[in-house]
């Protein structure tokens, strides 16, 4: 069983296996779309969101599944029932669980007791399923990331977090400009730099926007 909680937590190839399934599902979608027959996804919403929403439930019905909406009103998770509870009893019903989150630890603890697959839809710390999408999207306009640079510009939050990751699991350098005292958790950003290490990539964190756009590949910003 394999979780998706964090890229830092990825190997490089199960990262580019991804991307490259997604290629192949976009390219060929009949193909998939019994995959996940008879499969029921429980979508755990903390946090609303109307592109994680109808995606996952979009995504799983179009592979031949089921996705079941659960609002913070619909199941005790962190409200009188322990999360090592709410994992374990859903593991029983679902075969997957998607949780869009605020607390990092809510979606770990999902994964650390329940017995099914985890999938982090978005915490206050990440947000590795739009990374993921995000390096389709390069693959598919640049048809590669290897060697390229990817600039981010915007405040330190969850999705510079997780693109820092990805950045280094693709094989290219990373560049984060930011306003001091907007710059990512520095704990963050040690597990990034082990992870550029690895890889051969350069990471940088900046207050100069141009110095993060020199030679850039991809620009990205995020809400501000």
């Amino acid at each position: 069983m394999k979780h998706l909680v964090s890229i830092h937590d990825m190997s490089a190839a199960e990262v580019a296996a991804i991307v490259d399934l997604a290629v192949d599902i976009k390219s060929n979608p009949d193909a998939y779309a019994d995959r996940l027959k008879n499969k029921t996804l429980g979508m755990i919403f903390q946090k609303s969101s109307t592109r994680t929403r109808v995606s996952f439930q979009v995504g799983i019905y179009q592979l031949g599944g089921i996705g079941l909406f659960l609002s913070s009103r619909d199941i005790q998770l962190g409200r009188g029932e322990p999360i090592s509870d709410t994992a374990q009893v859903l593991s029983r019903y679902v075969d997957g669980i998607m949780a869009r989150t605020f607390a990092h630890d809510d979606v770990v603890n999902l994964a650390k007791y329940g017995s099914i697959p985890v999938i982090n839809g978005l915490t206050d710390l990440l947000h590795p399923c739009q990374a993921l999408a995000d390096l389709l999207t390069i693959r598919e306009k640049l048809g590669e990331t290897r060697g390229l640079k990817f600039a981010y510009i915007g405040d330190g939050n969850n999705m510079a977090h997780s693109l820092m990751f990805a950045a280094s699991k693709a094989g290219m350098d990373f560049a984060c400009g930011a306003p001091e005292g907007y710059w990512m958790d520095p704990e963050v950003v040690a597990q990034g730099q082990a992870d550029a290490d690895a890889a051969g990539t350069a990471l940088l964190q900046t207050t100069d926007i141009v110095e993060a756009v020199r030679d850039a590949d991809v620009i990205y910003t995020d809400v501000w």
